[in-house]
């Protein structure tokens, strides 16, 4: 390629107009820019214009060997579509604001499966979290705070169980014993009261210990870390061979690259001196050029049969996770909900500290719980997609 064809493909699209229909822009291994019309397979440095009176300037010129365009052919079936992507942690999305928007999978219900596709980076910027991790923290976060509630019942059951012993015990008092008559009865009835108060109280604590505080400490209990586990190291594993694959197509277009450019020089060695052996040369070339190409076709198809795989397992995975929250804020629900029936019972005529929290636990709503958390903490609504070449 001469100086002056060098200088007329620049590497930076400074015209940001739409180019004529059937016009694509492509960049050689070397970094230069070209177009190749998909109709009439024509190919020039010069950027396509509307206007008919814009003559283009073919990639080689008319009397070039047939070798050269075959180059040009494989370039432009195996160069990186136009499509724009952007890679992250080796997954590719879509640049936000470029091409039709994903439809939401759960329109309206800020589902897991919709928000957590990106990974968070941590302020400095040093260390990442995928979105899955986020919501496996979520359930984790979840089930200590659950035993954090079990530790305070656990506490207001000491509470009452202690009330419960001082009542018993002032109701065996001697103190006023010798009173005697009428005003003797009432006094001995009214220490009697308290042994009964003491009975309720005790009766109380026991139901709080087995109605509430024993059901959310049982409530999925040391297999469920387990489970967890397992969910994480298998989208982990998804992950790290999405990485794998990631790699080996880098590789193959690396590859390509250099098999491409081999070919090139040996074309142009060809125009400069024809022989038997650097037509041998060119052959030999091309077909490695072709095998690589294939090579890297091969490696995206692998690459986008595990980004499949792992859409696949987040969207599952994701909405098994947001099924166990809702689960878990219904059982915690159900129990504080018992906790204020058995506080009635107890205390009769103190009905108006628990109705508060009566209302408050009726009002209870998981899907609202979710939207809350999701607007807050998601990391990303854009999902992969497939990888072009």
């Amino acid at each position: 390629m001469s100086p002056a064809e060098s200088s007329a493909a620049p590497t930076e699209e400074t015209d940001r107009r739409p180019l004529p229909p059937g016009w694509s822009s492509y960049i050689t291994p070397e970094g230069l820019r070209y177009y190749v019309n998909s109709s009439s397979k024509e190919t020039t440095w010069r950027r396509p214009s509307s206007s008919a009176e814009a003559p283009q300037r073919p990639l080689a010129p008319q009397n070039s060997s047939p070798y050269g365009k075959t180059c040009w052919v494989i370039t432009h079936h195996l160069s990186v579509s136009p499509r724009f992507l952007l890679q992250i942690n080796c997954v590719t999305f879509p640049l936000p604001g470029e091409g039709p928007e994903q439809q939401l999978l759960k329109p309206d219900e800020w589902s897991y499966c919709d928000y957590f596709w990106a990974d968070r980076k941590d302020p400095q910027c040093t260390t990442s979290v995928t979105g899955f991790e986020v919501l496996l923290q979520k359930q984790l976060k979840g089930k200590q705070l659950q035993k954090e509630m079990a530790e305070f019942i656990h506490e207001r059951i000491k509470i009452e169980e202690e009330y419960a012993k001082n009542l018993s015990k002032l109701s065996l008092s001697p103190l006023a014993a010798q009173e005697e008559g009428t005003l003797g009865e009432a006094w001995t009835q009214l220490k009697k009261s308290l042994h009964d108060e003491a009975e309720v109280h005790l009766k109380f604590s026991n139901k709080l210990h087995t109605e509430v505080e024993k059901p959310l400490l049982t409530f999925r209990g040391d297999n469920f870390k387990k489970d967890l586990k397992k969910y994480d190291h298998h989208i982990a594993d998804l992950r790290k061979q999405l990485a794998s694959r990631y790699a080996s197509v880098e590789k193959a277009r690396k590859a390509l690259a250099d098999r491409q450019k081999d070919l090139e020089v040996k074309t142009q060695q060809l125009e400069i001196k024809l022989s038997n052996k650097t037509e041998e040369d060119i052959k030999k070339a091309r077909r490695k050029s072709t095998q690589a190409g294939d090579d890297l076709m091969r490696c995206v198809d692998l690459y986008n049969q595990t980004q499949s795989k792992w859409f696949e397992e987040m969207v599952t995975t994701s909405m098994e996770l947001e099924k166990l929250e809702v689960e878990r804020i219904e059982w915690i629900q159900q129990h504080l909900r018992q906790y204020t029936t058995l506080r009635h019972e107890t205390d009769m005529f103190n009905q108006s500290m628990v109705e508060p929290v009566d209302q408050l636990l009726q009002n209870v709503d998981p899907a609202k719980d979710r939207e809350l958390w999701v607007k807050e903490n998601k990391t990303g609504d854009v999902r992969p997609v497939d990888m072009d070449i």
